[in-house]
């Protein structure tokens, strides 16, 4: 118990996270349920606070999308109900910031054989990073293509 409350005060943790480190414990299933509920009642974790922060973190440090960071949110273990509203909160202006950036320093190193290809791989490169066809569109737009 010392540990955990160690761990949880020295970074946010989520509830999985948690489950996992006492599963690699050989912690029994009964005693893990006891953790999480005390944890969380005394306010170490709080899986809404985890997911604020870890949307906040991915997306401005990581330069993520709101697919990306919705997919690991959901591989978290961290309910659909409690990020949804917190994507919700950022809006397309905000991705598009993060995007259009990223965009412009990728556009300098593509090599392409057509303004056509080089969007093409633009778009993919936005959507692997989690952004939706419709922003990506948008900022490619706006980018300068130098197909060679």
């Amino acid at each position: 118990m010392s540990k955990l409350t160690a761990t949880c005060a020295r970074s946010e943790q989520c509830t999985h996270d948690i489950r996992k480190k006492m599963t690699r414990w050989d912690v029994a299933e009964d005693l893990q349920q006891r953790v999480i509920d005390y944890l969380t009642q005394e306010r170490y974790i709080d899986d809404e606070r985890y997911a604020r922060f870890f949307i906040n973190d991915k997306t401005k440090y990581n330069h993520w999308g709101q697919r990306k960071v919705e997919q690991a949110l959901y591989m978290k273990g961290i309910s659909r109900d409690i990020y949804e509203p917190l994507l919700q909160e950022m809006s397309d202006d905000t991705y598009e910031d993060i995007l259009l950036p990223l965009l412009q320093r990728k556009a300098k190193t593509i090599k392409a054989k057509s303004d056509y290809e080089a969007r093409q791989k633009l778009l993919r490169f936005a959507m692997q990073r989690g952004f939706t066809y419709e922003q990506a569109a948008k900022c490619i737009k706006e980018v300068p293509i130098n197909a060679t």
